[in-house]
Formats: C-alpha cells, sequence, structure tokens
C-alpha cells in the first residue's frame, strides 16, 4: 500500500506541475504602473481562461484584484487563497503578487492611485463584494477615460468610499501549495457536499491520512475538517445571497436535514441563514 502512496503521489505531482505549464502566462498589467492622481482608479477588464501570472509583480498603485465571474487563486506577501467571485483582495502598492485562474474568469480590476489610498488596508485582505459594490464597478468598467469635473469621476469617489467601508470576509478560504492538499482541495470545490473523511481522501491524495491531516493543518491553516466547513460556509453565503433558499442550499451542500445545516450555520456565524442574508442586505 507504501508503495502505491508513492506512485499515486509522484503522479499527481507531474499532472500538477504539467497542468500549470500549459497555463497561459500573463504579463503585469500596465496600467498598474500609471502615477495619475488626476484618474483616481483605472479599470481594467479581460476575460481569461486557464491563465495566471507570469511571475510575482508589484505595481505603485494599489489593487482591487476582482473576478465578477469565476473563481481565482491570489498569492499576496506570502498568503494565498481561494477567492470567488462575491469576494476580492486588496492589494497595498509594491506589495508582491501572483494570480491564477484554473477556469474561464471574467476580470473586472481596480487600480488606486497611491494618493487616494488613505483609509484602505495596508496589508492584502480579503474583503467581502456587496451587491452595491459589485454593481459599482461594473458601471464603471465601462468607461475607459474621464475628467474630474465627469459624473464617473463623481462614481470613483462613490466606489473608493464604497472600498473603504467594505467588510472583510471572516469567511476566506485558504490555499495549498502541495499537490496532495490541492487534489483535495480542488475535488471539494467541484463538489461541496462530499462526505468522504480522510481515509478515503488520503487515497485520492496519495498520501496517508494522517500525512494529509498534517498537511492541512501546515499548508492552510486549519484541520481537514475546519477547512471543508469554511468552503460550505462560502458557498451557502454564495448561493443564499444569489436568491436560492435555505432548504434547496442545505441539500445541495448534502446536508440531511434543514435544521441540521441551520444549526452548522449559526453556531459558526452566530446568526441563522435567514437573518445573515437580511443583515447583509441591510448593510448594503
Amino acid at each position: 500500500m507504501i508503495e502505491i502512496y508513492i506512485v499515486y503521489a509522484c503522479l499527481t505531482c507531474y499532472i500538477m506541475s504539467m497542468s500549470i505549464e500549459k497555463m497561459t502566462k500573463l504579463p503585469p498589467v500596465e496600467v498598474g504602473y500609471i502615477k495619475n492622481p488626476k484618474l483616481p482608479i483605472i479599470t481594467f477588464l479581460l476575460d481569461v481562461s486557464n491563465a495566471g501570472c507570469a511571475a510575482s509583480h508589484a505595481h505603485p498603485r494599489g489593487q482591487l484584484i476582482y473576478a465578477s465571474k469565476g473563481t481565482m487563486r491570489v498569492i499576496c506577501d506570502g498568503e494565498r487563497w481561494i477567492v470567488p467571485d462575491s469576494q476580492a483582495v486588496w492589494v497595498p502598492s509594491y506589495i508582491e503578487h501572483e494570480v491564477y485562474f484554473p477556469g474561464e474568469v471574467t476580470l473586472s480590476n481596480l487600480f488606486v492611485d497611491s494618493s487616494f489610498m488613505s483609509g484602505l488596508p495596508d496589508k492584502c485582505t480579503v474583503i467581502q463584494v456587496s451587491a452595491l459594490l459589485r454593481e459599482l464597478i461594473l458601471k464603471l468598467s465601462l468607461t475607459t477615460d474621464y475628467d474630474e469635473d465627469s459624473e464617473t469621476y463623481r462614481l470613483v469617489l462613490v466606489i473608493l468610499d464604497e472600498l473603504k467601508q467594505a467588510k472583510v470576509t471572516d469567511i476566506y478560504l485558504p490555499m495549498a501549495t502541495d499537490e496532495r492538499v490541492m487534489r483535495v482541495i480542488e475535488a471539494l470545490m467541484s463538489d461541496p457536499s462530499d462526505k468522504r473523511g480522510l481515509a478515503e481522501w488520503g487515497i485520492v491524495a496519495g498520501a496517508s491520512s494522517r500525512t494529509l491531516s498534517r498537511l492541512f493543518v501546515s499548508e492552510t491553516g486549519f484541520t481537514f475538517g475546519d477547512w471543508r466547513k469554511r468552503l460550505v460556509l462560502q458557498e451557502a453565503i454564495d448561493r443564499l445571497g444569489s436568491g436560492v433558499d435555505v432548504t434547496t442550499v442545505s441539500i445541495d451542500l448534502g446536508y440531511q436535514s434543514m435544521s441540521a445545516f441551520i444549526q452548522m450555520f449559526r453556531s459558526a456565524l452566530g446568526v441563522s441563514p435567514g437573518k445573515y442574508v437580511n443583515n447583509s442586505i441591510s448593510n448594503r
């Protein structure tokens, strides 16, 4: 059995490295280097698929890395996150970062001039994108240029205020670098309702259950169970925020009863799913 694990792990590493090598390499975005306080925000739009940064980089403008569609992997200042379209990552000026897009993604990034970053986080931060902020970003993305007397400039100032008030999300998902852990993470992201335990996932990953358990903690900072719960919560929040009813969400995420799902949700976040959604709407 040990020999099987070793062979499987080697095969997994090879497949993962090949998939990264096949990604389209994206150069740093040029607008990130434009210093012009007359343009507080410059937008950057791009549809990408199976792509990633050619190298770690930094630029003088702060950046809101936001995918209005799809999921990103963001590496920033030594931390790694899996970021869905309900969240974004704020990157201050001159902070090294990388971004990868394993699927189809629509980027709606904002580059903020350094003279307008007062009140914004001074470190890489995962924020929750409210419905209002999302719509403001999408509206701004339709404009390529503006002046200080324009409606667009006023829209930019509103967006900056919204960014300063954006909530730092508690339900962020740390990513891993170990291919065995990432194999499990990828599978769970495809099906968050999967209830397999560590022993079964160990076979998939090519590691013993004990090794996989240890790797999850060292790679993500969370136990396997806690990481999976965060994934379920993130999925639940996304679906509830999109208008899916609690019963459907609980079934889709593998819960035998709605009451069990509500109990898990309340235990983690302190409120019921319905109240959480209502509070999010009222705070927009």
